[in-house]
């Protein structure tokens, strides 16, 4: 989450930069600018090229954790260790076939 919001928030400032540099390059309407002028040391293509490799990255790693809170519950077959207990309370590692229950003492299916 907090790599989404600094991707955001870094595409927006990067998006206000340009917009403010570019209101400057057209009050200066005499001077002619060439389409690759480095605009703060970086050309448009080095900026989209460091933004472009930010989202990829946010990308990788927005999947994976949508991957992790979206996953499905595997099913057990009878005698598999379906539950984990943990202190007092038990994990499930999986669901147990139709007809069967995870059994709490013994963490199986039965």
């Amino acid at each position: 989450m907090e790599s989404k919001r600094a991707v955001v928030y870094l595409s927006v400032c990067l998006s206000v930069l340009t917009s403010l540099c570019q209101g400057q390059r057209s009050g200066n309407s005499h001077l002619l600018s060439a389409p690759d002028e480095p605009t703060l040391g970086l050309t448009t293509s080095e900026l989209a090229e460091a933004l472009q490799g930010l989202l990829d990255e946010a990308d990788s790693s927005a999947a994976l954790s949508v991957e992790k809170k979206a996953s499905v519950i595997p099913r057990c077959d009878v005698g598999e260790r379906c539950a984990m207990k943990h202190g007092p309370r038990i994990g499930r590692l999986c669901d147990c076939l139709r007809g069967t229950a995870c059994n709490t003492f013994f963490l199986r299916c039965y």
